[in-house]
């Protein structure tokens, strides 16, 4: 990493022209990944990223500079290349590093790098072979398997020094079966904030075969019903809906500028009176978990919903000082080439305390999702568009038949007053979230809930 002396003498050229607040971020990732098709590997990739970033922030307004150079030099050009765009009466500013160490609730046990690609192969040809050989309907299987590895360390004028080690480990596996020429998939992508410990952990084979099994009952399904009614969302990935219609309209990227159909309306009533709706960066090895954010603040527990009440905001910090709120531990980028803003975490709907088949029986029709898969929403307004991977009829009470070409149509604050039941079965899955400061691992999650009614879109 960056030795106190250069650290120092980066953030003085950064501030040197009338500057607030300097901000370093060093980013350090190795990243591999193996792709296994037709029982062969399709490809393998591996490589090491490294540069810095640099933030200077003067009032509300900011600069964002980056450079892959850790040539000290070069690197106090380009903070001066930043302060210039900043340049105003020039203020002494002192500056205090004092290194700090980060509670580490992310233990990992085997790291990904220490385990030969021949043993991580093995593991994909086991999922492989299990999804090719459930039935003969299934005609492709994909499964790729990541991992990185990502050191930061990050630098300010108000002499906060931090160092954080992050690592992920995901496993990809993808199933498309064939019924009268007409494809359709499975997909299943397990991830965590841990080592080579969490695909060792896995039950491949039984996760193979329901992948398998998801593309064979969407192959031979029928098409679904349009219409408005009731539709009961399952647990774990169905969370994709509050985190893209909702999740991103709490964040203070969008709040700060009024652009949120949120924006304003703190302590207002939002949701159902069952909805709680968390976001929660500390949770033990899981995919969106973080020590501290991209800010080097701890990250935490923020109740975003409770009971239907809005009672947060994801802040970041230059957002929260137009917003005139502190930060929430929010901060995240993808990597020193992006300013970081407000992101989600760990963000989901918690439990109820009904059962998820209590749900269904009094349920008299509509339409259980048993599985989301992706969909476009409009953050200013919460109009999302979700497709439905695995879904099924319900009818007097009970899952029926297999449907297949549901769409999910609604708006984000509309959705959330017509929940109203939920479950006890609450779960998280592992997504990629974009925005403004790159793709970043973010879990999704909530217990099977019922919306009483939403557009449905079908045949």
């Amino acid at each position: 990493m960056l030795d106190k002396n250069t650290i120092y003498d980066v953030l003085t050229a950064a501030v040197s022209k009338g500057a607030d607040f300097a901000e370093i971020f060093l980013d350090d990732t190795v990243a591999s990944s193996i792709n296994y098709v037709d029982r062969q590997v399709e490809s393998t990739q591996s490589g090491r990223d490294f540069g810095i970033g640099i933030r200077v922030i003067k009032d509300l307004n900011c600069v964002y500079v980056y450079t892959n150079s850790f040539i000290k030099e070069e690197m106090i050009n380009t903070a001066l290349k930043a302060a210039k765009a900043m340049e105003s009466v020039k203020k002494d500013i002192s500056i205090d590093l004092r290194k700090s160490k980060v509670a580490n609730r992310n233990i990992i046990e085997i790291m990904p790098d220490s385990i030969e690609k021949k043993e991580k192969l093995e593991y994909l040809k086991r999922a492989y072979e299990a999804v090719i050989g459930y039935d003969q309907c299934i005609r492709q299987a994909s499964i790729m398997q990541m991992d990185k590895i990502q050191n930061i360390l990050i630098a300010n004028t108000e002499g906060l020094l931090k160092q954080d080690r992050r690592v992920y480990t995901r496993f990809y596996i993808s199933a498309v079966a064939e019924h009268n020429n007409e494809m359709q998939t499975g997909f299943a992508g397990p991830g965590a904030h841990k080592g080579f410990e969490f695909v060792k952990s896995l039950d491949i084979e039984n996760i193979s075969k329901n992948t398998a099994e998801t593309a064979k009952k969407m192959a031979y399904a029928g098409y679904c019903k349009a219409g408005s009614y009731p539709v009961v969302i399952d647990n774990g990935f169905g969370g994709v809906i509050f985190h893209e219609a909702c999740g991103h309209s709490l964040e203070a990227t969008s709040v700060a500028k009024g652009n949120s159909v949120f924006s304003g309306k703190l302590g207002q009533k939002i949701a159902a009176d069952c909805v709680t709706a968390i976001d929660d960066g500390t949770l033990k090895n899981e995919w969106g978990s973080l020590n501290m954010d991209d800010e080097g603040t701890p990250t935490r527990k923020n109740i975003l919903i409770e009971n239907g009440i809005l009672k947060s905001y994801l802040i970041d910090t230059l957002n929260g000082k137009k917003m005139g709120m502190a930060s929430t531990g929010s901060s995240r980028r993808q990597n020193y080439r992006f300013a970081p803003t407000s992101r989600m975490t760990n963000t989901y709907i918690d439990a109820g305390k009904m059962k998820r088949d209590d749900i269904i029986s009094s349920t008299d029709f509509g339409l259980y999702a048993k599985q989301m898969g992706g969909g476009s929403v409009n953050p200013g307004t919460g109009e999302f568009n979700f497709a439905v991977v695995e879904g099924y009829m319900i009818r007097n009470g009970q899952i029926s038949e297999p449907v297949r070409g549901a769409t999910l149509i609604g708006k984000g604050s509309e959705i959330l007053m017509n929940i109203d039941m939920i479950a006890d079965n609450l779960a998280m899955a592992q997504g990629m979230c974009g925005s403004i400061s790159g793709s970043i691992p973010t879990n999704v999650g909530q217990p099977a809930i019922r919306v009483a009614k939403i557009t449905v879109g079908g045949r």
